[in-house]
Parts: C-alpha cells; sequence; structure tokens
C-alpha cells in the first residue's frame, strides 16, 4: 500500500476528539485505501469466485430485483454475516482471504460498509462503482423477486 493511501486509512480510523468529518470527505477517505470495481469487473470477479454481496434493504430488492448468485445480507448484520470468525458468519464467509464486492443501491453505503469490514481483515473486500443501479444499467443479469 502507498504512503498516501496508508496515511488515508489512518485517518478513517482517527482517534475520538478529533475534528469530525462530513459524509463526502469520510467518503473521500475511505474509498482512498482500496480499489473499486465498476459492473463488468464485478462480473468477472465473481465468475472467478469472488462473494458478491448485495445490502439493499427488502424494498428496494422487491422493486428492482436481485443479482443472480449474490448474497444478500442487510447492512446492519453485514459484519456479523462476512467475519471468518464470527459464531453468526455466513456459511460463505470461508476466510480473511475471500474476494468480497458490497452492493449498495447506488454505490454510497457500500464504500462504508467495504471500510468496515477492511478493518475486520478482509482485505480484499472492494465496492461496485455505481451499485446494483449501475448493475442493471450495465445489461447484467437480474432477476425477479
Amino acid at each position: 500500500m502507498s504512503a498516501d493511501r496508508n496515511a488515508a486509512v489512518q485517518r478513517v480510523s482517527a482517534p475520538v476528539g478529533t475534528a469530525p468529518v462530513g459524509v463526502d470527505e469520510l467518503l473521500e477517505r475511505v474509498r482512498a485505501g482500496y480499489d473499486r470495481i465498476g459492473p463488468p469487473e464485478a462480473a468477472a470477479a465473481a465468475e472467478a469466485g469472488a462473494l458478491l454481496v448485495d445490502i439493499r434493504y427488502a424494498a428496494l430488492r422487491d422493486r428492482d430485483g436481485l443479482i443472480p448468485g449474490a448474497l444478500v445480507v442487510e447492512r446492519n448484520e453485514l459484519e456479523w454475516r462476512l467475519d471468518p470468525q464470527g459464531s453468526h458468519r455466513a456459511a460463505e464467509a470461508v476466510g480473511h482471504d475471500l474476494r468480497i464486492v458490497v452492493i449498495c443501491n447506488e454505490g454510497y453505503a457500500s464504500s462504508l460498509a467495504v471500510a468496515s469490514l477492511r478493518q475486520l481483515g478482509l482485505h480484499r473486500a472492494t465496492d461496485l462503482i455505481g451499485g446494483f443501479q449501475a448493475w442493471r444499467a450495465a445489461g447484467l443479469p437480474v432477476t425477479s423477486v
């Protein structure tokens, strides 16, 4: 990891008592610590064995559909379900080296989720630029609920 990226990652986990930041700056800092991927790269990653994780809430999944093969884990359960050492982990959470692509609706909440997963040691976690909406706009497979 480059020195600039390492510094950015350290700033994300700044100690209590430091100046607060807005969510836009937080997103910038978080995203500086890893490479995000677009829909074609996410599809290729899934083909190569990466775990696609859909964190959208039920109403969005009902409205827009699902990505075939994606594991659905709502955001409030994500860390518990993907921590390979956790007692409530999903069967797919096989180790810290697992390639994970987190997908939200438009690619914002997923970035913050990736920061949390990386703090758990899931160092290959990334997210989908533009989220589910970009996946669908790219003409990639979607199934109805």
